[in-house]
């Protein structure tokens, strides 16, 4: 977490950038698809909203369209059809310098022959403000983001971590409507970009910035985001919060790719309330929530039951829970704070998590054991994501 510099004791203190901005216009895409010359569509019908002082992430596999999205809001690329419309106002065919937006990319683009306050200056140069202002809102914003004692500093006598906050710092001294980050922190190993994902959203706290994200990774979605746009060849397949999508989500394409889930073929037998009874390949039957959204499946209905590893139950008692199945302990995996089991049963293998020591003990390979879900872990799915 960044800790700002302090002042020298009797000096005039700067202005918290944090009361000089505000949180932004809204961002609107409104049925945006972008085709290149073979007219093949790359971003098919996008649509969402990002709030005044918001944290957006467009998450997907390579090839989903993310960036494509992403390009066509900062105005790098033009879309076929559709709207971009910041505070009510259609900015689609603007050129970049004439949205108010300021954009982060995984290479940084720092200025190697500048130092780092120039940097951070250089967009205030363009827009032709003073010197002495330019001076001291880029000073003001290297010590939002702790960098103040490397104002004088190249950047190629940075560490990665701190070229990524100089390109922060940069992207916000002008006070745009929205920050936009291209997978910013995909070159930075794994310890300092978790240190830098809880950095980017104390930034963001403080500064009260809207936040536009493109990466393709779950973990770093699900940590720093306010909504999350999962996205597969050229569409938004769900649009919601992190917790949402995690324990709801609406195809099998998004219960795999967020995180790890169980997929179990079933048919839909009843359903009131919410809750559907289902029947097994095996031909026994177990509970689940009924989908959210969407039209409703007659019964008798093939559908696919998403089972996160976490929330299966090793039972001691078979009247512990909703549903129970039998199988077979065929892998077990010690992982230090958590026990993973591959259990054999209804025809396939099911990942099975838990963070209680005593089953390591208790369970072995090819033992026979029981497993057990509520109705509300487990979350029935159409048969497949069209």
């Amino acid at each position: 977490m960044i800790t700002p510099v302090a002042g020298r004791a009797g000096a005039p203190q700067a202005t918290p950038i944090a009361t000089q901005h505000t949180a932004g216009r809204r961002l609107e895409v409104i049925g945006v698809w972008k085709s290149y010359v073979d007219k093949t569509y790359v971003v098919e019908n996008v649509s969402f909203t990002l709030e005044p002082g918001q944290f957006l992430t467009l998450l997907g596999p390579s090839g989903s369209g993310k960036t494509t999205t992403l390009m066509m809001v900062a105005g790098f690329e033009l879309p076929t059809r559709g709207e971009i419309r910041v505070g009510g106002r259609d900015v689609a065919r603007l050129l970049p310098e004439r949205r108010n937006f300021g954009v982060v990319f995984q290479g940084y683009a720092l200025f190697p022959q500048m130092t780092v306050l120039e940097n951070v200056e250089f967009g205030l140069w363009m827009r032709r403000l003073p010197r002495r202002e330019c001076r001291r809102r880029g000073m003001e914003m290297l010590e939002k983001v702790g960098l103040v004692e490397f104002a004088s500093r190249k950047p190629r006598e940075l560490s990665g971590g701190q070229q990524q906050r100089v390109a922060l710092a940069r992207a916000l001294v002008f006070e745009p409507d929205a920050l936009l980050l291209d997978e910013p922190l995909g070159a930075l190993d794994r310890r300092l970009r978790e240190a830098l994902q809880l950095e980017i959203k104390e930034i963001q706290r403080r500064i009260g910035i809207s936040i536009l994200y493109v990466t393709h990774d779950q973990d770093e979605a699900m940590m720093m985001s306010d909504r999350i746009a999962v996205m597969r060849s050229g569409r938004i397949v769900q649009l919601d919060s992190p917790t949402e999508i995690y324990q709801h989500p609406r195809t099998p394409f998004v219960a795999n790719f967020l995180g790890e889930t169980n997929l179990l073929p079933v048919i839909e037998c009843q359903s009131e309330g919410g809750v559907a009874q289902v029947r097994f390949a095996d031909g026994s039957l177990g509970f689940a929530a009924q989908p959210r959204g969407g039209s409703k499946k007659p019964a008798g209905s093939k559908m696919m039951l998403s089972l996160r590893p976490e929330r299966i139950q090793i039972l001691r008692r078979p009247d512990q829970t909703d549903s129970v199945v039998t199988g077979t302990v065929r892998e077990r995996t010690f992982l230090g704070r958590q026990i993973r089991y591959v259990v054999e049963t209804l025809g396939q293998k099911l990942i099975v998590s838990t963070t209680d020591p005593r089953l390591l003990a208790e369970i072995a390979l090819d033992h026979r054991v029981q497993l057990g879900w509520a109705h509300g872990d487990a979350q029935l799915l159409a048969e497949s994501d069209d």
